[in-house]
């Protein structure tokens, strides 16, 4: 029962779905509404990308589904879209569900892609950036800071041109190829939201997590310092992913949200359903 939709296959009357595939989790919502042009999120619920779990996903759709929905897909990360996709497949036959589908795609967020391949840039780094157009406030555009499994620091412009920006590793992956790549040196587990722990760290897993920590902190200020030099120190900065809390507070002035990346593929569903 369930298949690729158009736009005019979406429905105004159908739930609308919203799920942010990423490398490390998955993120799903509910629009509920729309207040100021920007969508309303409710039934939130993250899922491990790589150890994706059936069944909690079985039940969060039919708490979020009474009959019908149209849920829109926005990935970096193929397998575990496919693994969602069959998951939803799954549940719509045998409890139902009238449960459609459709892959968002580069074309469906209202920015002019000023890179070289726009359709090759991450659809994550296009949902936040749109979500911020919506929400900027300065006249000199804005830089936004993702911080999840790969990190990313990128720029729009004034007119919601989406121009390119930096990426690199986030915690994680470093904390994973300084181990892979030496004989001694442990895997320390995340940053998660916490600042890195002071210097000196007194241990080596201190002395790694405070070394990761510190590192990419400046890192992300360094590159948030370039941008400004494009776009005026005056630019908006806004701030999501998973481990913000260690660049919190760096920026005088930060905007921080959490579900920036939904609040994007949302509005590139509104778009493309006619909301």
């Amino acid at each position: 029962m369930s298949a690729d939709v158009s736009e005019e296959g979406a429905s105004r009357t159908n739930k609308v779905l919203l799920a942010d595939v990423g490398n490390s989790r998955t993120k799903l919502a509910l629009l509920s509404g729309v207040s100021q042009g920007m969508p309303l999120l409710e039934r939130r619920c993250d899922l491990d990308s790589r150890d994706f779990n059936s069944d909690d996903f079985e039940n969060w759709l039919r708490a979020a589904v009474p009959a019908s929905a149209t849920f829109f897909i926005a990935s970096v990360y193929d397998t575990a879209a496919a693994q969602l996709e069959t998951a939803i497949s799954a549940v719509s036959a045998t409890h139902h569900l009238l449960v459609q589908r459709q892959r968002v795609h580069f074309s469906d967020f209202p920015l002019e892609v000023k890179t070289d391949q726009p359709d090759r840039v991450g659809i994550d780094r296009l949902a936040a950036a749109t979500a911020a157009s919506h929400l900027v406030s300065s006249k000199n555009g804005c830089i936004v800071i993702d911080c999840g499994t790969a990190a990313s620091v990128d720029m729009v412009a004034s007119e919601g041109q989406f121009l390119g920006g930096a990426i690199l590793p986030g915690p994680a992956l470093l904390a994973r190829s300084l181990a892979d790549g030496t004989s001694l040196l442990p895997e320390v587990s995340s940053l998660g939201h916490a600042p890195p722990p002071p210097m000196p760290g007194r241990s080596t897993n201190n002395a790694i997590t405070a070394g990761i920590g510190f590192g990419i902190r400046g890192a992300v200020c360094r590159l948030v310092d370039e941008a400004r030099r494009e776009l005026g120190p005056e630019a908006d900065i806004f701030l999501t992913g998973g481990w913000r809390g260690v660049v919190r507070g760096e920026f005088s002035n930060v905007r921080e949200f959490p579900d920036l990346v939904l609040f994007g593929i949302g509005i590139a569903a509104m778009r493309i359903s006619g909301l």
